[in-house]
């Protein structure tokens, strides 16, 4: 074995250094009673600069700033859609928008990691009751999880549940999780379905591999764990999630957000960092031409029609994402209403994630508009054009943004083929 295999091996054994959450400073029963949407966008909104003034430590550390992160904590925003039966919020989608933007504006990281982890409680309120009752009516008001899904891993039947042995990347949460949500599948069974199993923090090893160059504060490293039991109650089918009608669908009938599709819902939640991060390009693009000299001329960029053109399509482009986003929340919802106890069709859905994709894809171009134009000090480590761009190009990498995928499903789905992908 190479040298360069050795160290990367080494690199990849080591153990994260996460935190997880000692507990005891839930809100009280009253005053998540007194908590309304509009008091939770003020709590996430006074946190902004906080938020901004700890991005550049959130890189170093390769996870969200822990001062930060109890910050957030005490404002109330884990318990946007955890269940009203078990004392939550139970808020709807723009609020939800609404509290996660000033937070991304901050540092795209952190944003990142809190809506995911905001939006992994819905995804809890999916799973059977049993379960819901040990973590929401038990010693968790709200958790906080990754939802790794890739690669699954191995999920072995025995009596009372399975047996999980695997290895999954993409851990977002996992450094302050109390909680873990992630896949596996039955061997040999025909056809295959993934099952979604959840697991408490201490029951799986945290792997040091968020090496990245952008997003670099999201702390995403790998989850592994080996033969651990899973009970039957914390197990569910992965691909009645995404349709819609997984075991919580029917718990919280009454609402509608609990019946609609997931994958319109996860890319509203990933995207919604990237227009956050857009807003705070368009903000600083336009502070910095006020300040800006024009090499060999004492004009200020401001006063060039070029950087004008610029900061205008910026800004038109990330408005239009957020509308985007904004839209597809509110049509999931909709489209789940009309289908009462039915649901949302292929078709719609398949149309929502492309969207969505779109909205993401506006959003890139946005801040490399203003990148472009910003000269070479943007390039500074100290300056956050260049960390928005790095960070906007990997979370459009996330594969529910794969436009060319989304597209083609979209195009598939418009001529009557049938989808060639589950991710929609």
């Amino acid at each position: 074995m190479n040298i360069a295999v050795q160290t990367r091996k080494a690199e990849e054994e080591a153990y994260a250094d996460r935190r997880i959450p000692k507990g005891g400073d839930w809100l009280s029963r009253e005053e998540l009673e007194a908590l309304t949407p509009e008091e939770l966008v003020r709590r996430t909104t006074a946190l902004k600069p906080l938020v901004a003034a700890h991005a550049l430590e959130c890189e170093r550390l390769r996870r969200p700033v822990d001062a930060v992160w109890d910050a957030i904590r005490k404002t109330g925003v884990f318990y946007h859609f955890v269940p009203k039966r078990y004392g939550g919020l139970e808020f709807d989608i723009d609020s939800f928008i609404d509290a996660m933007l000033p937070i991304a504006e901050g540092c795209g990281s952190t944003g990142w990691v809190t809506a995911f982890c905001v939006e992994h409680n819905w995804m809890l309120a999916q799973f059977p009751e049993k379960l819901q009752d040990e973590t929401f009516g038990g010693d968790f008001p709200y958790i906080i999880a990754p939802g790794a899904t890739n690669p699954p891993g191995v999920a072995q039947p025995v009596e009372g549940g399975y047996r999980l042995s695997g290895r999954w990347k993409w851990g977002t949460g996992v450094m302050h999780a109390d909680w873990v949500m992630i896949t596996g599948m039955i061997p040999g069974e025909n056809p295959p379905r993934q099952l979604f199993l959840a697991l408490p923090a201490e029951d799986v090893e945290v792997l040091d591999t968020w090496h990245v160059d952008g997003m670099i504060g999201t702390g995403s490293n790998d989850i592994r764990c080996d033969d651990v039991f899973v009970p039957e109650h914390r197990v569910m089918d992965m691909g009645e999630m995404r349709m819609g009608c997984a075991p919580g669908a029917a718990i919280h009938a009454h609402n509608p957000i609990y019946r609609m599709p997931m994958t319109p819902f996860l890319a509203i939640t990933a995207a919604i960092g990237a227009v956050g991060v857009a807003r705070s390009a368009v903000d600083h693009f336009r502070e910095r031409i006020g300040v800006r000299t024009m090499l060999g001329t004492t004009v200020k960029q401001n006063e060039k029609a070029s950087a004008h053109m610029r900061l205008g399509e910026a800004a038109a482009k990330t408005e239009t994402a957020e509308m985007i986003l904004r839209e597809v929340g509110r049509r999931n919802v909709a489209l789940t209403e009309a289908a009462g106890s039915g649901l949302v069709s292929n078709e719609d859905r398949i149309a929502l994630r492309a969207q969505v994709a779109l909205a993401m894809d506006l959003c890139r171009d946005a801040i490399r508009l203003l990148v472009e134009g910003a000269g070479s000090s943007a390039h500074m480590t100290s300056s956050p054009l260049q960390r928005a761009l790095r960070d906007v190009n990997v979370m459009a990498s996330h594969v529910v943004y794969d436009f060319d995928a989304a597209t083609e499903l979209l195009g598939r789905s418009l001529i009557g083929l049938s989808p060639n992908t589950p991710i929609y």
